[in-house]
């Protein structure tokens, strides 16, 4: 996603907020695929601190998202204060309860089963990557 109008339509949709980080998500049944889009506002810091904020969450949607991520739906990943210097595996956490918790509330809107747990489709835990970020020295 890069259209400004996209992700005005993505706010319109379902939100969760998790540590440090707030996904937006929004059915697009016309479109096959997942899509994906990221930001940080001025809050977050300078254009080094939102750039790294935002290079961190793309890792984290790119490991996540083909897990739990729905087809037809477009995210919006917005970086909270800190998300530039939590812990990697703490992030990762943030991602996946929040698209897990995403998923959930949409499966619950189209299948009307109000009992459906998140964490039944959950996979089991995997060994987690590397941060993708520089350290800082």
């Amino acid at each position: 996603m890069k259209k400004r109008a996209e992700f005005l339509a993505c706010a319109k949709g379902s939100a969760c907020a998790r540590g440090a980080v707030v996904i937006q998500a929004l059915p697009q049944p016309e479109r096959p695929g997942i899509g994906a889009g990221f930001t940080a506002t001025k809050k977050i810091g300078n254009a080094v601190a939102r750039n790294r904020a935002k290079r961190r969450l793309r890792e984290a949607a790119r490991l996540l998202l083909p897990l739990h991520g729905r087809p037809a739906h477009d995210y919006v990943f917005i970086a909270r204060q800190g998300a530039g210097e939590r812990p990697w595996p703490r992030l990762l956490d943030d991602v996946k309860s929040a698209l897990i918790r995403l998923a959930a509330e949409d499966g619950a809107r189209t299948s009307g089963d109000r009992r459906a747990s998140p964490l039944a489709s959950a996979p089991p835990p995997a060994q987690l990557p590397p941060d993708p970020s520089p350290a800082a020295d």
